[in-house]
C-alpha cells in the first residue's frame, strides 16, 4: 500500500499489530506524513507476506504483545528480513532483539528520530558511474583472440547466465536459503570475472560473502540486475547491430 504522497527519501515500513484501531490510526498519520506503508495484522500474517514477497519494508514496526507468533520467536523471523522497532514497552527479554522502542501513542517525529537513530544498513553495494561495466583490459583481450560477433556473444551469454541466476536468487532468499545463494554467488563471480564483467562479478563476490545476512542479499539482488542492465546497454555500444 502506498502512502498519500509518499516521500521516497522515508524509508518503506511494515506495521504489524493486531489492534485494529492501533492499526488503523498509526496507517493513517504514517501515510499521511508520507511514508509508504504495509500492514499485517499479526506475526503470522506479516511472515507470509515478506515469504510471499508482497513487500520489502525497510523497517518493521511490531507490536511484539501480540497473540500468536510473538516476542523473541517473532523478532527473530523479522530480524532476518528487515530492521525491528517494537511499537509497545518491552520486558528485558526482548530489549536486546530489537533496534529500538516506541510507546504508544508515539508521533510520525517520535519514529523519524528513532530512524534517524538505528538507520537501517545501506545497501552493501552502490553502482558507481565510475566502475566500468567490462574490463577494458578483458575486453581488448577477446578482440585480439577472437572475431567481432564472437565477443558480442560471449556477453550475450552472460547476460542471458545472469537473468537465469537472478530468478533462482529470488528464490532462494525467498526460501531463506543462505547455502544457496553462496553458491549462486560464487558462480556469478567467477563466470562474469572471467568475462571481466567488473559490476557483476563484485556483485556475486559481495553474495558470497554475505549471504548469512538475507536482507543485504536483497539489496545486492537489486543492484545485481542493474549491473545486467548496464551490461546490455554496452552491448549496444559495443557491438551495434
Amino acid at each position: 500500500m502506498l502512502g498519500i504522497g509518499a516521500d521516497r527519501n522515508l524509508p518503506t515500513v511494515l506495521l504489524i499489530d493486531d489492534d485494529m484501531i492501533s492499526r488503523e490510526v498509526i496507517a493513517t498519520i504514517l501515510t499521511l506524513t508520507g511514508y509508504t506503508l504495509h500492514t499485517a495484522v499479526d506475526g503470522a500474517a506479516a511472515v507470509v507476506m515478506l515469504d510471499g514477497g508482497r513487500c520489502r519494508p525497510q523497517v518493521i514496526l511490531v507490536d511484539v504483545q501480540m497473540a500468536g507468533l510473538n516476542g523473541v520467536e517473532l523478532i527473530k523471523q523479522l530480524r532476518a528480513r528487515s530492521d525491528a522497532i517494537s511499537g509497545s514497552s518491552l520486558p528485558d527479554t526482548l530489549a536486546t532483539s530489537v533496534d529500538g522502542f516506541l510507546l504508544k501513542p508515539f508521533t510520525p517525529e517520535a519514529l523519524q528520530k528513532l530512524l534517524e537513530e538505528n538507520k537501517p544498513l545501506p545497501a552493501p553495494s552502490e553502482l558507481s558511474s565510475e566502475e566500468p561495466v567490462v574490463s577494458p583490459k578483458i575486453l581488448s583481450q577477446f578482440r585480439q583472440m577472437m572475431p567481432e560477433p564472437t565477443v558480442r556473444e560471449v556477453y550475450v551469454a552472460v547476460v542471458s547466465d545472469l537473468k537465469k541466476r537472478s530468478g533462482a536468487l529470488e528464490t532462494a532468499i525467498a526460501n531463506h536459503d543462505a547455502t544457496e545463494v553462496r553458491r549462486i554467488g560464487h558462480t556469478i563471480k567467477g563466470g562474469c570475472g572471467m568475462a571481466g564483467a567488473k559490476q557483476a562479478a563484485r556483485l556475486g563476490a559481495l553474495l558470497e560473502a554475505e549471504s548469512d545476512e538475507l536482507s543485504n542479499s536483497v539489496a545486492i539482488q537489486v543492484e545485481l540486475k542493474l549491473a545486467r542492465e548496464n551490461l546490455e546497454r554496452m552491448l549496444e555500444v559495443e557491438f551495434p547491430r
